[in-house]
């Protein structure tokens, strides 16, 4: 038999680890790579934390989940994708994350973001475990009848593993308020309930206001406060943008409300540059063309007279980039032009879009980087409030709901800053993995050896 037990605290053995428990699933590597490269020397610190087995608990879900989704598209032909959920960890509540449906799906992805969203959630100070579940379906090109039967489908299965106390699924990439309804509805058929078991849902029926801006907003609220933090403010910084689906959107709408120039956003086809800066007429446009036309940035160059490249954005000077396209889309050679190009910080809106060496270079290059489960936590946070708005049948005006938002940033960077100074600067990634951390672990041991 394979001994696949943890032989010390060291990040060598916690690779090994993994790697060895779980063979190609790079993403999750990744993820705990990451993590676990600043949690080491704290844990080894701290004793409490090194019995129990609780490294090897924390790597481990609770339980992973993948079922075949059925579907049949508009010419009668029956396809079937694959379906997935990854309960991560219930210490701190009921899991709580997004579901995905994009090609690139696969277990390895769910599981980083699961491991990934049980940090974040509990950074939020919610009562909030963290999981993950998505297929490998693509909504793109597909009608909304085939989209409809697809989500129904997909929750014929997942209905038995969710509710409002156990797991309580969002949007993520691919899914929306469209797919959120279509999902809902057909829970609702299932259980003859209606209760809060997913977030992200239409105002007319439960969802809460800010919801849509929530991670683009909470990005710059979080970034606000580490410029206010001996770096001025972002009034006035000149900031660059990858992406531009809702949370590149919001990011955008946020940074010119607080006074930002935005010079560039991207698709999966190129970016722009507007040296004048993007301001919320141009940003109107922007959402009408990708939400509405589902056409392609390239367009914006067009009206506008301004500069397009099929490259990513990151060649452009800027004081503050913020990556809210995809994983792993800023690697050592972006991260060097960044550095090049004077950049102050460096904030994920996305799920993983730094490399670990990319990382390595901003903080030795004195970059701040602030990482995704700290930086876009934003969304997680407003449909924790959504939940408890459906638990009290409330309904929350914008307004509120927005400053609970600002004030669950403030306090996840005042987390991140306590946990994470040294000296004169603040390393933003031990800060937020060691804060996220305790919660969970004193949560663990608390409730026993489960």
């Amino acid at each position: 038999m394979l001994d696949i037990r943890l032989k010390d605290i060291s990040l060598d053995s916690i690779l090994e680890l993994v790697k060895t428990r779980n063979p190609e699933q790079t993403e999750f590597h990744q993820a705990v790579h990451e993590v676990m490269e600043t949690l080491v020397p704290f844990i080894n610190e701290n004793e409490k934390y090194q019995s129990f087995g609780l490294i090897e608990r924390l790597l481990e879900p609770d339980r992973s989940i993948q079922f075949r989704v059925p579907w049949e598209d508009k010419d009668g032909n029956y396809r079937v994708n694959r379906g997935y959920r990854v309960q991560f960890s219930s210490a701190l509540g009921p899991y709580k994350g997004g579901l995905r449906f994009h090609p690139s799906v696969n277990l390895s992805i769910i599981k980083f973001l699961a491991f990934e969203q049980t940090f974040k959630n509990s950074l939020t100070g919610l009562p909030l475990g963290g999981g993950k579940g998505g297929s490998d379906f693509s909504p793109r090109d597909k009608t909304d009848g085939e989209i409809m039967r697809f989500c129904q489908s997909f929750m014929n299965e997942l209905y038995r593993y969710v509710s409002q106390d156990t797991d309580v699924p969002a949007g993520d990439i691919g899914v929306g308020e469209r797919e959120v309804g279509y999902m809902f509805g057909q829970y609702k058929r299932l259980t003859a309930e209606f209760t809060g078991v997913i977030t992200g849902k239409g105002l007319a029926y439960g969802g809460s206001k800010v919801r849509t801006q929530s991670t683009g907003y909470g990005l710059l609220y979080f970034v606000n406060e580490i410029l206010n933090n001996g770096h001025g403010s972002i009034e006035g910084k000149t900031v660059v943008i990858s992406g531009s689906g809702n949370v590149a959107q919001f990011a955008c709408e946020k940074a010119i409300d607080l006074g930002a120039k935005v010079v560039a956003m991207s698709d999966s086809n190129g970016a722009i540059y507007d040296k004048d800066g993007i301001n919320a007429e141009k940003l109107e446009f922007i959402k009408h063309l990708k939400n509405v036309k589902r056409g392609r940035i390239k367009e914006y160059a067009e009206k506008y007279n301004c500069e397009y490249k099929e490259v990513n954005p990151w060649n452009v000077d800027c004081d503050v980039a913020l990556p809210c396209a995809a994983e792993n889309e800023i690697t050592e050679k972006e991260a060097k032009q960044l550095v090049k190009n004077n950049v102050i910080c460096v904030a994920e809106g996305a799920n993983m879009p730094c490399t670990v060496k990319a990382i390595k270079i901003l903080q030795e290059s004195g970059v701040i980087y602030a990482p995704g489960k700290a930086s876009n936590a934003g969304g997680v946070a407003v449909s924790g409030l959504e939940m408890t708005q459906n638990a009290n049948r409330l309904s929350w005006s914008f307004d509120v709901v927005d400053e609970r938002l600002v004030k669950i940033m403030q306090r996840i960077h005042k987390k991140c800053v306590k946990y994470g100074t040294n000296g004169d600067s603040v390393n933003y990634l031990k800060g937020a993995n060691i804060a996220g951390f305790i919660k969970v672990a004193d949560a663990m041991l608390a409730q026993g050896h489960v």
